[in-house]
């Protein structure tokens, strides 16, 4: 056969295809000459084919072929070929493949060699793809390498244990030893890799890392023989004597002192000096201070040299350079909780970053602004932040606006600026707004008593002609039909009063109606507020019945289901329209750690306290009651069956009393029938906008550990305890379901059931996923009702699909603390 063309030759013709088919084409013919050579055993050019293999795998074309081929370079005696078979074997083999462990014992062979290059490669291979049982069997002869005098071998050996470690963790006492005297070597090279190998052992065990901690004078006298070392041809890089090994250094260090008094004041000064001495004009001295600042803010540091640390990040925020920007206030986010007063000296600077072309930079500015607003600068942070909302893009306005909500709650220092601020931030974000900023306006406005008139005057101007916004408009219309009174009738004393007949405020919302830019549940609300219109108008009554009748027969089932109802209220039940249509009451707000008890959907709510009477007879329990029953065994028990989520959205029109026939008022929807021994629901007789003003259960209870009721397969549910308000009877137990398996896991139901001296009932879960690794779970309420203060029993069943199989499983939970029933 003629001599394969050399690597060179190959690369240089491979270069001048045009096209992708072209060099494709070149490639196969030449992997089809490389593979004849190889069927023929031709030794003598074996080196060169395989090195041209490389090259093409690099390229991203199959080379698996030439694994075995490696292997016989690796057996040969010549450098030459021994140092492509082992580049081979670190770029085509790995733990996957069988092949690798028939190398072990080249590897072994070669680690005792008598020339240090052939040591070294065979170090490098190991430390690049050996696997847990290779690394076993050599562990021995890299740790003889590590003690060896000659310091080519000994960073190699150094870095070889690191993968050792990390492989086989219990190797670690091994190498303990041989690190001892590591710190002492001149060589750089082994220094840096002697440090790796450190800070590898210290975070892997605690045990190494107190024993080390006693190194901390040590790598504190090699840290400031650099930094105050002269010029060093052999370890400069732009001014600065070995920055690797600095860097290195300071994150072992970072390790050494965190949660350790001692260490951390035996690095004090040195990181002191490091942070003053080290020249910032170039890339490698601000690589240097940005590790000194992380191990300052890591470690028990001084307060003055905590301060120092922020300080250079506020001067990496002047720096032109758009990554040094990011990485310090992405470093000024982290300490902002801890550091708050030394990081708020940077606030202009951190507010010009809002500013930048970079959107990184943008979002981690936006993150940091908010971080910094309290009460003594919350006008001017709101300022800069409007500003920012008005001008950002897309992306940012929804982060942005529920920002400057949750920071105007809580800092706002007159309700009219609290207001003023939400209101522009509507007329700003537009639809980015996320939903839960409407009904939590509403309930402001709600019970800023003394501020409707103004408030429903400047929603009113802000929506003439504009229904662009739909959770303004919401809002607006919510308000208009709240106190489209006080608007008609020009009681404003904040402003001059507009002038606005009932004529004028019907249009608007009739505008809404029809607009095709509102949405179903926009309309909802419009439709709502010219009803609520009808008990404050004195002269459109018989319009307002004219538009609700039209609405009877919309292909809206939401606005049809509203305006049939109202025209009930009409026709039959007029003697209560001004009763039921009365102003809205002060509203509290509820928080729980919980799912809330009141269930808010744009503004709306449902609720549903348990009776604590007795329940009334009524029919035997359902056929998958019975079933659950059977399969948890035993004739005492009650079972409860979750309740399913309706299709549609939870509705103020639905939760309106009979009107218009029988209506069963229940906790559980019309789907899932309440078992007789389930305590029947009561609501009370809501408006038709369906808000409590009352909150139904405390927060958490003090004092109630919450409980782990099932771990397995990956998946968890946690209970928590909270009590009613009314009856120390009643327990609500949040479950809080989560999954820590790579794919979700879909369908899930949870059951229950209980002995008959309990009443229990499931309300709906907040999902049917849970998603994998953690990132979310699923909450249902369970509401026990235990008036004989027994121990509380409880048997459950889930259910759910997973990697596409159908999971089934039973369990008892018997660890409730007494707290929970006593």
């Amino acid at each position: 056969m003629p001599a394969p063309i050399r690597l060179r030759e190959l690369i240089r013709t491979i270069r001048t295809a045009r096209t992708q088919a072209e060099e494709r084409e070149m490639i196969q013919k030449e992997c089809a000459a490389i593979r004849s050579s190889f069927r023929e055993e031709d030794n003598t050019y074996r080196c060169r084919n395989v090195a041209k293999l490389l090259y093409m795998h690099m390229l991203g074309y199959p080379a698996h072929f030439g694994q075995l081929e490696c292997l016989k370079l690796i057996a040969s005696q010549k450098f030459t070929d021994k140092r492509i078979g082992y580049l081979g074997a670190m770029l085509l083999l790995d733990e996957r493949q069988d092949v690798h462990l028939l190398m072990t014992n080249c590897i072994k062979n070669d680690l005792n060699h008598s020339t240090q290059f052939v040591q070294g490669l065979a170090l490098c291979t190991l430390g690049c793809m050996g696997s847990s049982e290779m690394c076993r069997d050599l562990a021995g002869e890299v740790e003889k390498l590590l003690k060896t005098s000659n310091s080519y071998l000994r960073k190699k050996a150094a870095l070889c244990a690191v993968h050792v470690i990390r492989k086989v963790p219990e190797l670690m006492e091994m190498f303990l030893p041989a690190t001892k005297n590591l710190l002492n070597e001149k060589n750089h090279g082994v220094l840096h890799t002697s440090v790796v190998l450190l800070t590898e052992m210290c975070e892997r065990s605690p045990d190494m890392l107190a024993h080390f901690r006693k190194l901390v004078p040590q790598l504190v006298r090699i840290l400031k023989n650099l930094i105050m070392s002269g010029y060093s041809p052999e370890h400069d890089v732009s001014g600065i004597s070995d920055p690797f090994l600095q860097v290195r250094i300071l994150r072992l260090l970072r390790i050494l002192g965190r949660n350790d008094d001692d260490s951390s004041e035996a690095m004090n000064d040195i990181l002191a000096q490091v942070a003053t001495n080290t020249e910032t004009s170039k890339n490698v001295g601000n690589a240097i201070l940005y590790e000194t600042v992380l191990t300052i803010m890591d470690i028990k540091s001084e307060s003055g040299l905590r301060v120092l640390a922020i300080n250079i990040l506020g001067r990496f925020l002047l720096n032109n350079d758009k990554n040094i920007r990011y990485v310090a206030l992405t470093s000024l986010l982290k300490t902002v909780q801890t550091d708050h007063n030394a990081v708020q000296r940077h606030r202009s600077t951190i507010v010009d970053c809002l500013k930048d072309l970079d959107v990184s930079i943008k979002r981690r500015a936006m993150e940091l602004s908010f971080a910094l607003v309290n009460g003594n600068n919350i006008r001017g942070m709101m300022k800069e932040l409007l500003y920012f909302l008005d001008s950002c893009e897309p992306e940012f306005k929804a982060d942005c606006a529920s920002g400057i909500f949750l920071a105007a709650e809580k800092y706002a220092p007159s309700k009219r600026w609290h207001i003023d601020t939400i209101m522009r931030v509507l007329t700003t974000a537009g639809s980015y707004v996320r939903d839960d900023a409407v009904p939590n306006l509403i309930q402001l406005i709600t019970n800023s008593v003394e501020m409707h008139a103004y408030t429903v005057q400047r929603l009113y101007k802000a929506i003439l002609g504009d229904y662009s916004q739909q959770p303004l408009v919401q809002v607006a219309a919510w308000c208009i039909g709240e106190y489209g009174d006080l608007l008609v009738s020009g009681q404003c004393e904040e402003e001059e009063p507009i002038q606005v007949t009932e004529d004028e405020v019907l249009d608007i919302l009739e505008s809404v109606l029809i607009s095709n830019m509102s949405t179903s549940v926009t309309r909802g609300y419009a439709l709502t507020a010219i009803m609520k219109l009808s008990t404050r108008f004195t002269c459109t009554v018989n319009r307002i019945k004219k538009v609700v009748s039209i609405y009877g027969s919309s292909i809206d089932v939401e606005l049809q289901q509203r305006a049939v109802e109202y025209n009930a209220l009409f026709k039959k039940y007029d003697h209560m329209r001004s009763a039921l249509l009365e102003r809205m009451p002060v509203m509290e707000k509820v928080t729980t750690n919980g799912p809330s008890e009141i269930v808010q959907t744009n503004g709306e709510t449902e609720a549903a306290p348990l009776e604590t009477k007795p329940p009334p007879s009524g029919p035997q329990p359902t056929s998958q009651a019975n079933d659950l029953l059977d399969l948890l065994g035993g004739n005492d028990i009650t079972p409860v069956i979750p309740t399913v989520p309706t299709s549609k959205p939870a509705s103020a029109g639905g939760e309106l009393l009979d009107l218009l026939g029988d209506i069963t008022l229940t906790g559980a929807p019309a789907a899932a029938p309440t078992p007789a021994s389930v305590p029947q629901i009561s609501q009370p007789p809501f408006l038709l906008d369906g808000l409590s003003s009352q909150p139904l259960f405390n927060d958490i209870a003090p004092g109630i550990p919450s409980i782990t009721a099932y771990s397995k397969n990956g998946l968890k549910i946690e209970f928590t305890f909270e009590r009613s308000n009314t009856n120390p009877s009643v327990t609500v137990i949040t479950i809080q379901a989560s999954n820590s398996t790579e794919l979700d896991m879909t369908d899930f139901v949870f059951q229950a059931a209980v002995p008959k001296t309990f009443q229990l009932q499931l309300l709906s879960p907040s999902s049917s996923v849970v998603p994998a690794f953690n990132t979310g779970t699923i909450t249902q309420v369970i509401k026990v009702l235990n008036p004989q203060k027994q121990q509380l029993r409880m048997r459950i069943k889930l259910t759910y699909n997973h990697k596409g199989s159908a999971m089934q499983d039973l369990a008892e939970v018997n660890n409730f603390p007494p707290q929970s029933w006593q």
